[in-house]
């Protein structure tokens, strides 16, 4: 990535968003604004993105003197969102709001011929765990629009999904060919926040994502399982000995179209603790997304009332220690032998805040995406058409997040070290 090869391509881009997940992307489209061109950050709610604004002032985060410009938009209305990104010129829009604004937002790139880049799958705030694969039932059938539009739609570049689909991509090609048997996307915080019980990103998305049926992907077909039925231990680098249990995710999804793999699963790490208080609320009938009348005769949703109570997850990042591991196993032959990978980060909660003011969950939602806009904007990753990230080169991916803040490394039958290309 060379200077005039930067500014020949520079893209102006617009965030969506204005959580903790939005915070740590101006901050490091700030710090790289000599890739990106001016910024812009867009929600609902102006006065959050003006916060944003003045974190990424107070940590004199721009590169280059410039400025974050904050507007107020409902991501919901494609022809707002329309108007917003012609009134500013924006190249690059980066949606890092909730998972139900995803087909407007797209809609609207569609429509200007603007770059998207998101970190989730859609979902339908009515609808839980729908038929899979889950990107068919929304993304997917965008594809040939995307196409004829020229658009570049890179699917899924947070974390996970996006590095760990990455490293699903490396670890294959390292494999014999037709030799991969088993990826595993192992997701572990081993941090601590303080707070009796909390989330680390929307409540209400977050336990969307546990109350509905586990899919997975083995022996090359969809195989369904309750929440916490299934178990693994794993001794993993910094973050030790730690539990997880089989999930259904966004990443396997896409992985099982794309990779030809009979067993791709995704494993999250859970303390007893949070087992125990979300199993009483979901006993309760807490965790519907389907609406209740309360005796005063008032409609409500009990998922969105815990949304209420509990503390936001941008609340958590000053108090919060330790560490994240995330990575993903790889099983397959190398030269003939069998063979296993495990390509990973380890972030730290307190380096996250130290550098963005958000926790490290945030972190690594937030910085692939910002490296994903400015491969775009380099033209490596400006493809012209809808992709999910395993479909592109990883190469220059993991380089630029371990420049920028996401350092990757690899244990084989090697050792443990870092991974760079």
């Amino acid at each position: 990535m060379n200077i005039s090869q930067t500014k020949l391509n520079k893209k102006d881009v617009l965030i969506i968003g204005a959580g903790g997940v939005a915070q740590v992307v101006a901050h490091k489209c700030a710090m790289h604004n000599d890739v990106l061109g001016e910024i812009h950050i867009a929600s609902r709610t102006k006065a959050k993105c003006d916060e944003i604004a003045q974190s990424v002032h107070d940590k004199n985060s721009f590169k280059r003197p410039a400025t974050l410009h904050t507007h107020q938009v409902d991501a919901m209305d494609s022809a707002a969102l329309i108007k917003l990104i012609n009134d500013t010129g924006i190249e690059i829009l980066i949606n890092v709001g909730s998972a139900f604004i995803n087909m407007s937002v797209l809609e609207a790139c569609i429509e200007t011929g603007v770059a998207y880049i998101d970190t989730a799958i859609h979902e339908d705030p009515r609808k839980i765990c729908e038929t899979p694969p889950w990107y068919n039932n929304y993304e997917w059938q965008r594809k040939q629009r995307c196409a004829d539009n020229n658009v570049t739609a890179i699917l899924g570049a947070g974390f996970d999904p996006g590095v760990v689909n990455a490293y699903a991509r490396l670890g294959y090609d390292m494999m014999d060919k037709g030799s991969v048997t088993d990826i595993d996307i192992i997701d572990i915080n081993a941090g601590s926040h303080g707070k009796y019980f909390a989330t680390n990103f929307d409540p209400e998305i977050n336990f969307r994502e546990f109350t509905g049926t586990v899919y997975s992907w083995q022996d090359s077909q969809w195989q369904t399982n309750d929440m916490f039925e299934v178990k693994r231990t794993d001794d993993l680098p910094v973050v030790g000995v730690q539990n997880s249990y089989l999930s259904g995710h966004d990443e396997i999804h896409s992985l099982s179209a794309n990779l030809d793999v009979p067993n791709i699963r995704f494993w999250m790490g859970f303390g007893e603790h949070y087992i125990n208080v979300f199993t009483v609320l979901q006993s309760l009938g807490l965790l519907s997304e389907q609406p209740v009348t309360t005796a005063e005769g008032q409609e409500v949703i009990p998922l969105k009332v815990v949304k209420a109570v509990l503390p936001d997850p941008s609340s958590l990042a000053p108090n919060y220690t330790g560490k994240t591991c995330i990575g993903d196993k790889v099983k397959g032959q190398i030269d003939g032998v069998d063979s296993e990978v495990f390509i990973y980060n380890v972030s730290d909660h307190k380096e996250a805040y130290n550098e963005v003011g958000s926790q490290g969950i945030s972190y690594t939602a937030g910085v692939p995406p910002v490296a994903a806009a400015m491969l775009v904007a380099t033209g490596e990753w400006d493809t012209g058409k809808m992709v999910n990230v395993e479909e592109l080169d990883a190469k220059p991916f993991i380089n630029l997040l371990n420049k920028i803040g996401l350092p990757t490394r690899i244990q084989d039958a090697n050792g443990d070290r870092a991974l760079e290309f």
